[in-house]
């Protein structure tokens, strides 16, 4: 009996140690063993925590709710990534925090941006989404008499959708997150210049998103520094001056944004001739224009890999450009609203890849190129408000394929052979098809009238052609 009660004794022994030691590992709350307790947070870095949680979310009383809060299981904090880092198995880590959208913690009314964040050892992502939303915040770092993890764990920080998000951005928020891989500042009132005199050489940066504020001033020629940059979005902010052309030393860049600024000048042949990685190019709204660029010479240019180029409504007046009929993997183009005049290229037939093209509202004349009716992937097709003249050669079952997403209107002297024009009208149940008339009678069925064409095309109307003379008294003196 008692050989039976020791080996029960000693099972019961082994088996309390072993789950001391698997709450060692796997758990975050204090554990006893032998008599003593072990923390599986640094107290400093859960203090820290504490700090960040009660300046943003006011869900509830974080620290006697949940006291410990890296544990697994119901007692864990939402919004909240800890690990044990191979160095230390002692404590658990913050590696990772979200905030603002459920089932994260909602940010309250007063929530500003916590300068801890930095001060957290092994964060490696932060994610804060309408947080910053009523009371004027700012992106600040703690003082400098308190010391910084080095390196900085940080790899990805995204404060994204915050109006109450305002202020400059910190140049000590480039130089100082070293490790930083990803950095969305987009859909927030940022102002002030893109910070520039601390550009780390060999950055790790591989996307950078900064659109949507109010940042002002130009683009640093600095950012040619970051070699490993894959994604740049720029756009819709109030930068001025010209696209440097250092952004042709990024080698590896596939998508580059800088739509709806105020930029100006010739686009430098840098970004046609160097950006060979490019999968998506977006320049629309701004004052840019192609004069000096090297095109017109069939000369063969460097987006090969090309996807996606968007450079309408800017003030081009010029020749559409042959080159672009290069762009083989091409899915959408977009020039409309640039007073581009002469003849569609030919050779944009040769984009067998097209799935949408825009060449509104400029001042192309000629026919329509035959090799359009052989684009068999694409499904929208906007050609109206132009000088283009002849039968539209589309067949019937092309028309029906593209239906209303063809948009021919506005092209006076453009014209539907009776089946083309039936098969529109029918597609578009009767409603007047691609808004081209029938070859040698109006919509009415009366011979065209010279009258009824457009004088100017793009600029047919009061309000367009003052729009035009402005556009190129800026071009001329400018």
């Amino acid at each position: 009996m008692l050989c039976s009660h020791s080996s029960f004794t000693l099972h019961q022994l082994v088996l309390k140690l072993l789950i001391s030691f698997l709450l060692y590992y796997y758990s975050s709350s204090p554990i006893l063993v032998f008599g003593s307790t072990i923390p599986t947070m640094h107290p400093l870095e859960q203090e820290t925590l504490f700090k960040i949680m009660e300046t943003l979310s006011s869900d509830q009383d974080w620290r006697s709710s949940y006291p410990n809060p890296c544990r697994p299981g119901a007692s864990s904090w939402p919004g909240i990534v800890c690990k044990f880092t191979a160095n230390d198995t002692r404590y658990s880590h913050v590696t990772r925090l979200d905030f603002g959208t459920p089932p994260n913690p909602s940010c309250k009314n007063s929530a500003t941006f916590p300068p801890e964040i930095f001060e957290l050892p092994h964060l490696e992502s932060i994610f804060i989404f309408q947080c910053f939303t009523r009371t004027p915040t700012r992106i600040t770092f703690p003082p400098p008499n308190r010391a910084l993890p080095t390196p900085s764990p940080l790899q990805q920080l995204s404060l994204r959708s915050n109006s109450a998000l305002i202020g400059a951005i910190p140049p000590r928020l480039i130089s100082t997150l070293t490790s930083l891989h990803i950095l969305t500042l987009s859909q927030n009132r940022l102002s002030g210049r893109i910070p520039t005199a601390t550009f780390p050489a060999g950055s790790s940066l591989v996307h950078l998103d900064l659109s949507y504020n109010m940042l002002t001033g130009p683009i640093p020629s600095e950012i040619g520094s970051f070699q490993k940059l894959v994604g740049l979005d720029l756009s819709y902010n109030r930068l001025t001056g010209e696209i440097p052309s250092s952004i042709g030393e990024l080698a590896v860049l596939q998508k580059l944004d800088l739509s709806s600024n105020s930029l100006g000048g010739t686009i430098p042949q840098s970004v046609f001739n160097s950006l060979e990685s490019l999968v998506f190019l977006a320049l629309s709204n701004n004052r840019l224009n192609i004069h000096g660029a090297g095109f017109g010479g069939k000369k063969k240019i460097g987006l090969r890999n090309l996807q996606y180029f968007l450079m309408d409504g800017n003030p081009m007046f010029a020749p559409l450009p042959v080159e672009f009929g290069q762009l083989k993997k091409l899915q959408e183009l977009r020039l409309s609203n640039s007073g581009y005049w002469g003849k569609i290229p030919p050779e944009y037939s040769q984009l067998v890849n097209l799935s949408s093209l825009s060449l509104q509202n400029n001042r192309l004349s000629g026919e329509i190129p035959a090799g359009f009716a052989g684009l068999s992937r694409i499904y929208h097709m906007n050609l109206s408000r132009n000088l283009l003249d002849g039968v539209v050669p589309f067949n019937s079952s092309f028309l029906r394929r593209l239906g209303r997403n063809l948009d021919l209107s506005g092209n006076a002297g453009l014209c539907l052979t009776p089946s083309a024009a039936a098969a529109a009208a029918e597609d578009d149940g009767g409603g007047g098809g691609v808004g081209v008339g029938v070859c040698g009678k109006t919509k009415r069925g009366s011979p065209l009238k010279i009258s009824e064409a457009p004088l100017l095309g793009w600029c047919c109307n009061y309000n367009n052609l003052v729009f035009t003379l402005l556009l190129m008294l800026f071009w001329l003196l400018f």
